[in-house]
């Protein structure tokens, strides 16, 4: 039937205002928009990069440094599992376990063969703690032969720490670069070990990689005092320790530290800038997390009156001596900070650490002005599509041609204002994207009209031509677009910057571009022709 209720009337009606209304504050400032009551739909389409102009950056991510740094910390923890422990006894090795970087394996060789089974057990225990990966696979393989215990990573395990290591990084990266959340940064996954970074409105790629690629490594390490930094330097250097610089802020210098941390950054919960307590300058507030402050807490019992230190990519920031046992979950760190060394310091701790390295592999600048010109180009060609499609419409099809074309601008509406309520970044193929649904959006109206054409000649009368038309032609359009949409959801999914801006255009351009035509022509067509009814109609 061509004719609609009067709910479903407003409701059509009411969805192409508020795209309008969502699509409006596109075509003014930011700062008018600012300007505009609270209530007021604010919301804009962010130009990308080749449309702004800003810095694009190709990271690769150091995959196999995170599974060796892995293996590091669980050849640790085996060695710490091997000391008394309350009850349990001393389990003799003899020698450290050996870490294989290329096999991905950790060797121990336990001294008594009456304590093999007891080192195994602890081994199994450790590595259990893991969970499981993919389809109930253990990360590790522990196996016995004789006295010498291998621990090996499942090839699974290795994949998942990979991506999991990917992932992180884009969070950790996402976090330094747009730590309010409130910039239009594009940062995602590019295959299995790199990472696109476009920063629309920012032309200096170097500061980019300068703020990326500060580590912000935390951790809490003993210091050893029963050797000098002069005699460390002279190669009196104890296994286990390390010599780290201080930070001029705390005199310089060096320090003898041991090099397995007490406690590590990823166990700091929050961390921020405050006022020292005890006057003058700044100082960072942190807070651990539940197994932070309990590895905390113990080691400032046991160590009372020793010192420690706090080292920030490997630099001693403090190193305060222990007066009583810190079991608040919280600490602070004092020192003779200016306001923005302390609030970048408790910015990097916050952000976190880097769970690997990263490369740049290509770096560019695109300046604002082929932005600029990238824009006048679109709009044009874009105005260009939409008067050539206009005139094909109504040479060929006359007034209701006139209906597609008021239905093709109520698209171009919607398109806007869905893309607006997205949030989405417009980029130079996504302009590409709504020329092309410019002129895929009368695609529906033709088979139709065609289809009335058809009806018109067998003898119907033009109402019945036209449901019909209507009713008949759905089928055929639903096909046509439900593959677009397929293939664009495709390119959204495995697509990385321009193809996924593409898709996302194309996308959006077919659902509305169906909607118009079956919907908003069809509300026009038939209110006309519930109103006229013409005894003729020419299409």
């Amino acid at each position: 039937m061509l004719q609609y209720r009067l709910w479903q009337r407003v409701l059509i009606i009411g969805a192409v205002v508020l795209a309008a209304l969502f699509a409006v504050p596109n075509f003014f400032s930011k700062e008018e928009v600012a300007a505009w009551p609270g209530f007021t739909p604010k919301s804009r389409i962010a130009l990308g990069l080749d449309l702004q102009g800003g810095s694009y950056l190709l990271l690769g991510v150091d995959t196999d440094k995170v599974i060796t740094d892995r293996l590091t910390n669980l050849r640790q923890e085996i060695q710490r599992q091997m000391r008394p422990q309350g009850s349990r006894a001393r389990v003799a090795l003899e020698a450290l376990p050996a870490l294989d970087a290329a096999t991905d394996s950790i060797t121990l060789r336990v001294r008594e063969a009456a304590q093999v089974e007891e080192a195994a057990k602890r081994v199994r225990d450790l590595t259990r703690g893991g969970g499981l990966i993919g389809a109930g696979v253990r990360p590790y393989d522990v196996t016995v032969e004789g006295n010498r215990i291998t621990v090996t990573l499942h090839p699974e395990a290795r994949r998942a720490y990979g991506q999991e290591a990917l992932a992180d990084s884009i969070e950790v990266v996402r976090r330094r670069i747009d730590p309010a959340g409130n910039k239009e940064v594009l940062i995602q996954a590019q295959g299995e070990d790199r990472i696109v970074v476009q920063a629309p409105g920012d032309n200096d790629p170097e500061a980019l990689k300068q703020i990326i690629n500060r580590t912000g490594q935390l951790s809490f390490h003993r210091v050893d005092t029963s050797v000098s930094p002069s005699e460390a330097q002279a190669g009196v250097l104890p296994p286990g320790r390390m010599v780290t610089p201080i930070a001029e802020s705390e005199g310089g210098g060096q320090l003898v530290l041991f090099e397995e941390a007490e406690v590590t950054g990823d166990m700091v919960e929050s961390a921020s800038a405050g006022v020292n307590d005890d006057g003058g300058g700044f100082q960072i507030n942190f807070s651990f997390d539940q197994r932070g402050a309990r590895r905390f807490a113990d080691y400032t019992r046991e160590h009372v009156g020793e010192l420690f230190a706090i080292v920030l990519d490997n630099e001693v920031i403090s190193y305060p001596r222990i007066q009583t046992p810190i079991t608040g979950g919280s600490g602070r760190i004092t020192g003779n900070f200016a306001p923005d060394e302390a609030q970048r310091i408790a910015t990097l701790i916050r952000s976190g650490a880097l769970p690997a390295p990263l490369t740049t592999l290509d770096q560019r600048s695109v300046g604002p002005g082929l932005g600029a010109d990238s824009v006048r180009a679109g709009g044009v060609a874009s105005l260009i599509a939409l008067g050539l499609v206009i005139l094909f419409m109504l040479l060929t099809y006359g007034r209701f041609g006139l209906f597609a074309n008021l239905a093709l601008l109520a698209n171009l509406v919607l398109i806007f204002g869905v893309l607006s309520i997205l949030g989405s970044t417009l980029t130079l193929p996504g302009i590409a994207g709504i020329v092309l649904t410019i002129g895929m959006a009368v695609d529906a109206n033709v088979l139709i009209y065609e289809r009335i054409r058809e009806e018109l000649a067998n003898g119907k009368t033009p109402i019945a031509a036209t449901e019909i038309g209507f009713s008949k032609a759905f089928s055929a359009i639903a096909d046509s677009n439900i593959t677009t949409l397929i293939a664009a959801w495709i390119m959204l999914m495995l697509g990385a910057g321009p193809v996924r801006g593409f898709a996302l255009t194309l996308a959006v351009g077919v659902i509305t571009s169906v909607f118009s035509a079956i919907v908003i022509t069809r509300l026009i067509a038939g209110s006309y022709l519930l109103a006229k009814r013409p005894k003729t109609i020419t299409l």
